[in-house]
Order: C-alpha cells, then sequence, then structure tokens
C-alpha cells in the first residue's frame, strides 16, 4: 500500500514539475512590455511574479492529467508497454 502511494506520488510529482514550467509564461508580463525597466536587471524579467496563480494552475492542470493517467493504466490497462515500439527488437538476442 505505501509503494502504491509513493510511486503514485512520484509520477504526479513528475508531472506537476513539467506542467510547471509549461504554465509558468502564462499571464506573464515583461518588464518590457511594462515599460517599466529596473536597472541592473533584464529587459525579459517579470513586472509582477504570482506565486499564488502559478502554483494552483499548475496543481490544477497537473492533476487532470495525473487523473487521466490513472485512469487510462488502472481501469483500461494501458502502459507503457502499450505504446508502439520504434526501434528495433533486439529480444531474439
Amino acid at each position: 500500500m505505501l509503494q502504491t502511494f509513493l510511486q503514485g506520488f512520484a509520477v504526479y510529482f513528475i508531472v506537476w514539475w513539467m506542467t510547471l514550467f509549461a504554465v509558468l509564461p502564462i499571464g506573464l508580463r515583461t518588464q518590457a512590455e511594462d515599460d517599466d525597466i529596473v536597472l541592473g536587471t533584464v529587459h525579459s524579467a517579470p513586472t509582477r511574479f504570482r506565486p499564488l496563480f502559478t502554483f494552483s494552475l499548475t496543481t490544477l492542470v497537473s492533476a487532470v492529467i495525473y487523473t487521466l493517467w490513472y485512469v487510462s493504466s488502472t481501469y483500461f490497462g494501458w502502459g507503457f508497454d502499450a505504446l508502439p515500439q520504434i526501434g528495433p527488437s533486439f529480444s531474439n538476442v
């Protein structure tokens, strides 16, 4: 039971971390866009970082992705073995 929970948490964490990088640019305003460039910073630095919005959206999107993965692997039995193999098979060697 604990091992299954830890495996599920590990998959969710990986999905959450990958989703974070996809969500970060959503709603981002740079200093160059707002014409408010702080001395010593790059023009592409964000004007205002909204961590609550970013982490909440990341958690919501990754929960949907994880749920789809869980349902497809648990109820339909789809896993990595169901994916088509593109490379050559060396099992006969």
